[in-house]
């Protein structure tokens, strides 16, 4: 069976997590792994939420104007958060205004799962290619950001088969 959110890792783990799925047993296995629901439920909190952590890791990173979850954004789209920049004339300057989008969906999903969006989101504030540097930003902010990533997607391989 074909899992695109899986695409790239290696066959044999997908296999696993496609076996799993079959026993349905993957389900049980997050839950157990991830038993909290993400605490974060309204756009306010989330604005507290990712400011906080953009304070804390990225003090010289420019200012967001807005941060809100965004019901556009999900799985059919294949965006599951977006960090907009968008630069415009006012007056004699040049003003820049950023902007990050977290998918709904994420309400739904544990805590470590949001955790890990808003690192790579903030990530790209400073660093805009899926690049070396930008991945090791990642990692300074949310140390198991490779596992929360590659849960994320059976996560979501699991929550498309139900």
């Amino acid at each position: 069976m074909d899992y695109p959110y899986l695409a790239g890792y290696p066959a044999q783990l997908v296999d696993q997590v496609g076996a799993l799925l079959d026993s349905g047993e993957l389900g049980l296995k997050l839950e157990r792994k991830y038993p909290q629901r993400n605490p974060v439920q309204t756009d306010r909190a989330l604005y507290d939420y990712v400011s906080e952590r953009k304070q804390r890791y990225l003090k010289n990173a420019p200012p967001l104007a807005k941060i809100q979850y965004d019901n556009a954004l999900g799985l059919l789209a294949g965006t599951l958060g977006t960090n907009t920049f968008a630069s415009r004339v006012q007056g004699g300057r040049l003003k820049r205004k950023n902007e990050i989008r977290i998918a709904t969906l994420f309400r739904d999903a544990p805590g470590e799962f949001l955790s890990m969006i808003v690192a790579h989101e903030l990530a790209h504030l400073k660093e805009k290619d899926h690049n070396k540097a930008f991945y090791q930003l990642c990692c300074h902010m949310e140390p198991d950001y490779h596992q929360l990533e590659f849960d994320l997607r059976v996560w979501l391989t699991w929550r498309e088969a139900c």
